[in-house]
């Protein structure tokens, strides 16, 4: 891999990570189609890296507050002065709990069907269906009421709800941000909340993927330079996508997104079939 090499794959995984367009399903299609090879091991968990970094920078405030909050709560509860019925009271510990149940499924997800996902990723034609069905799935924000998202809390169903969404995403093609949000959306969230969860719940997600990819794959050999290249574009570019995204999620227009997933999905699967 080369520096330009390192360039060009932080700025896809950057920006397709976080717009609802998929960065696997992505990934696969330029391989195939480009002739590119895939990442090495410790290139990849850089890329990965600096998405991560991207949304901890975005959502420090909210992160530093839910530590904050989580400590303290568990220490009332420790000492008898907090039950955890009255948890609702400390949203930001609420939502600290959300996101650590809402990570059980889609751990379950990836543990059990790890096999047939990543069976999935050979194949080009069902990657680019994956891409038709997730333009369907932010698409179908244009028929959500302006009024219709009020809720401000989390709570344990939508949690687990879209902790499954965000599992079945392990599909190449599907998008992990755009199925997580929609989700949220549809279950009466307001859009800014869940944007905001889907993005932390991607945190663990993001971390527990990285482990299991250097436990299973190890370090491997690279280029320093096209390591760090590759972290600091892809650090820069999500944090860039996440701009636009949150933006085009308060005025409701995630579905603006769905022509191009249609677009790439059915363009690839015309040449396949040509």
């Amino acid at each position: 891999m080369t520096i330009i090499d390192g360039v060009f794959l932080g700025i896809v995984q950057g920006l397709t990570e976080f717009l609802p367009i998929s960065s696997s399903g992505h990934l696969v299609l330029f391989q195939d189609l480009l002739g590119l090879k895939e990442p090495a091991l410790l290139l990849d968990c850089a890329l990965h890296l600096g998405t991560l970094v991207s949304i901890l920078a975005y959502f420090r405030s909210d992160i530093a507050g839910m530590f904050s909050e989580t400590w303290d709560f568990s220490k009332g509860i420790i000492n008898g002065q907090k039950g955890l019925t009255e948890i609702n009271d400390c949203p930001r510990a609420a939502l600290t709990l959300w996101v650590v149940i809402g990570i059980i499924p889609t751990a379950l997800i990836g543990l059990f069907f790890r096999g047939p996902i990543e069976m999935l990723f050979g194949s080009t034609s069902l990657v680019s269906m994956a891409l038709v069905i997730t333009g369907f799935v932010v698409g179908v924000t244009r028929l959500v009421p302006e009024d219709y998202g009020k809720k401000k809390r989390v709570g344990l169903i939508p949690s687990l709800l879209i902790g499954t969404a965000q599992g079945l995403a392990l599909i190449p093609g599907i998008s992990r941000s755009g199925t997580t949000i929609v989700c949220g959306l549809l279950l009466g969230m307001d859009r800014e909340l869940a944007a905001r969860f889907s993005f932390l719940l991607a945190i663990p997600a993001i971390v527990g993927a990285l482990g299991l990819q250097l436990r299973v794959g190890g370090l491997g050999n690279e280029d320093v330079h096209v390591l760090i290249i590759g972290f600091v574009t892809s650090a820069l570019t999500g944090l860039l996508a996440l701009k636009v995204l949150i933006s085009v999620i308060r005025r409701g227009r995630l579905y603006y997104f769905a022509p191009y997933c249609w677009a790439l999905g059915l363009g690839v699967l015309l040449m396949k079939i040509v």
